[in-house]
């Protein structure tokens, strides 16, 4: 099973629209995932209209009343895996996203709110955060790509500005 991982988009706030490439990258995943800040239903719709597709709420969802979950729990192949904003402070402070995951009972936990991409092995959780596609903070424009198979998972992040990442046919597994 391959997954799109992609969070805080921001449209139409910060950003007019998902860059055209993210479709291409998410072109062959089964299921989409987005860690919140959505900011308007339309992304949600025109991740939904590509492939199956689970949403969080983020912060600024919650300020324009935007009515989502604001954490979900999935059992893919397996695998516990939970998707929550993140909202911690400091931003990505792995210890405080570790209990989320803890309180959510998952193996794996995606977030969002950074604006920047990570992988974040932990002894009891793995920390996975797909960056922003179209406000980074201090990093590339990013998503992530997911692969589930036989009770393994391997997260690749995908940087969308970068022209290896074209020329390796958009770094698809």
């Amino acid at each position: 099973m391959l997954i799109g991982v992609i969070s805080d988009t921001h449209i139409p706030e910060r950003a007019d629209s998902i860059p055209e490439i993210v479709f291409e990258i998410f072109e062959d995943v089964n299921l989409i995932l987005h860690a919140g800040d959505l900011v308007s239903l339309s992304v949600k719709n025109q991740l939904e209209a590509m492939k199956p597709t689970v949403c969080v709420q983020g912060n600024m969802d919650r300020y324009i009343g935007l009515k989502l979950p604001q954490r979900k729990k999935l059992n893919l192949e397996g695998i516990k895996i939970g998707l929550t904003h993140g909202e911690v402070y400091p931003r990505g402070d792995t210890q405080q996203l570790r209990y989320i995951g803890l309180e959510m009972d998952v193996e794996v936990l995606i977030t969002g709110h950074t604006h920047w991409s990570f992988i974040k092995e932990l002894p009891d959780m793995l920390l996975l955060n797909p960056g922003s596609p179209t406000v980074p903070r201090l990093s590339d424009p990013s998503v992530m790509i997911i692969e589930v198979e036989d009770g393994q998972l391997d997260a690749k992040i995908v940087k969308i500005g970068d022209p290896v990442c074209k020329a390796l046919n958009f770094n698809k597994p």
